[in-house]
């Protein structure tokens, strides 16, 4: 059973995000804000699910949130800023957008940047540890595989449907036989092979 909160007595947003090991596409994240001693027995790392489940407890984290938000950052910024700052900024954009005030923030994994004057606590695998960690990872995922769904369909060459972006041999390959699109983060070792490829079809 996974953890309410972290803080006693708080008003605790629990964030995460995903896509961040994409080859493509923009960095999401997520944050929400449960009732106090919220119990869920079916949230969980959205890793640990399948993406039939994610979308059913995406409707239950929309429907029983005191407030979520989804944050965006782009494949340019990520290049401008690199992905660890591009997921911070995310999660950063996401608290900005709840419409309640958090009092303290709970984020998956080990790294983060203060958000305004607010304590904060990094938890490694925190997604299958707290409720509000895991339900920001489910709609970090869904709305990103929404969002490479839709791209897909302007550039089905790629395969985006299948790995939402990811470097899966496909991917690869089809970026060695059309170069890349706009979308892709040209900071990254794209064919895997220590070569960037700059150009554009």
């Amino acid at each position: 059973m996974l953890e309410s909160h972290f803080y006693e007595g708080k008003i605790e947003a629990g964030c995460d995000e995903a896509g961040r090991g994409c080859l493509a596409g923009s960095v999401y994240a997520a944050a929400v804000i449960f009732p106090p001693d919220y119990n869920n027995p079916e949230l969980n790392d959205s890793k640990k699910l399948s993406a039939k489940k994610r979308y059913e407890l995406r409707k239950t984290v929309e429907r029983d949130a005191i407030a979520w938000a989804v944050g965006i950052v782009t494949a340019e910024e990520i290049d401008k800023i690199n992905i660890l700052n591009a997921s911070i900024l995310a999660m950063h954009r996401a608290l900005d957008q709840l419409k309640v005030r958090p009092e303290a923030v709970i984020v998956d994994g080990n790294r983060f940047k203060k958000y305004r004057d607010l304590p904060h606590t990094t938890i490694v695998k925190g997604d299958g540890k707290y409720l509000s960690i895991a339900a920001a990872s489910i709609l970090a995922k869904t709305f990103r595989d929404d969002y490479m769904d839709e791209l897909a369909e302007q550039y089905p060459q790629y395969d985006w449907k299948s790995n939402k972006g990811y470097p899966t041999k496909k991917h690869r390959a089809a970026i060695k036989q059309y170069g890349i699109t706009p979308l892709h983060r040209k900071s990254y070792n794209l064919l895997g092979d220590g070569q960037l490829s700059f150009e554009f079809k």
